[in-house]
Parts: structure tokens; C-alpha cells; sequence
């Protein structure tokens, strides 16, 4: 898998989600730039040592940002978003703080290193 599969997703999406997903991408890299660029459950993921830390997605209404764990988001204070047990849920033309998504990566990893 590589960061080709990322692109071919990407390239599906309108403006102005694909723009605002490709500044995600590259926020999460920031943070984790050793990271494999995959597809996981058909969604933009990156993984590192093997496990998932940061994915996203384009909905029709929003965009949203994949923990992938169920115990991250419930760990920080994430007042004005729209949010399920799995997913942060932001506008399709808004990304998220570079240092929200520094931390949302932080609190995943803590959680597998436990």
C-alpha cells in the first residue's frame, strides 16, 4: 500500500473537502512523518509498527477525523465538534489545528503503549 491509494481518493473529492483533506494529510504526517499511508476500511489511514494511529474521511455534510480506537476522544475536551464514539466530525472547509491533531495522535498512542 502507499500514499498513491491516498491520492486516488483524494482526487474523487470536490473542492473545497480535497483541499481541506490534503492540509490533514499533511498535518498528520507532520506528526508521525515515518508512518505508512495506507487505505483502511476504505478510508485514508496511516499506520505505524503495524496499527492504525490518524485516519479521515469526506461525507456528504462533513469531513471527520478517524482515531481509529474507540477511547481517544473521550479523553480530550472537544467542545464544538460533532462527534460519535469513533469519529470527530469538522466542516468540509475548516481543517483541524495542527496541535488538535498532534494531541489526537498523542492520546492514541498512549493508548497502545499501555
Amino acid at each position: 500500500m502507499s500514499s498513491a491509494e491516498i491520492d486516488a481518493y483524494l482526487a474523487t473529492l470536490p473542492e473545497p473537502k480535497r483541499s481541506t483533506l490534503e492540509l490533514l494529510r499533511r498535518r498528520i504526517l507532520d506528526v508521525i512523518p515515518e508512518a505508512e499511508q495506507c487505505i483502511s476500511y476504505g478510508m485514508p489511514a496511516f499506520r505505524v509498527d503495524g496499527k492504525v494511529l490518524a485516519g479521515f474521511a469526506a461525507f456528504k455534510n462533513h469531513l471527520a477525523y478517524l482515531p481509529h480506537s474507540g477511547s481517544v476522544l473521550n479523553k480530550l475536551a472537544l467542545d464544538g465538534f460533532t462527534q460519535t464514539k469513533g469519529s470527530l466530525h469538522f466542516a468540509i472547509d475548516e481543517c483541524l489545528d495542527a496541535e488538535l491533531v498532534a494531541e489526537l495522535i498523542e492520546v492514541r498512542r498512549s493508548l497502545l503503549s499501555q
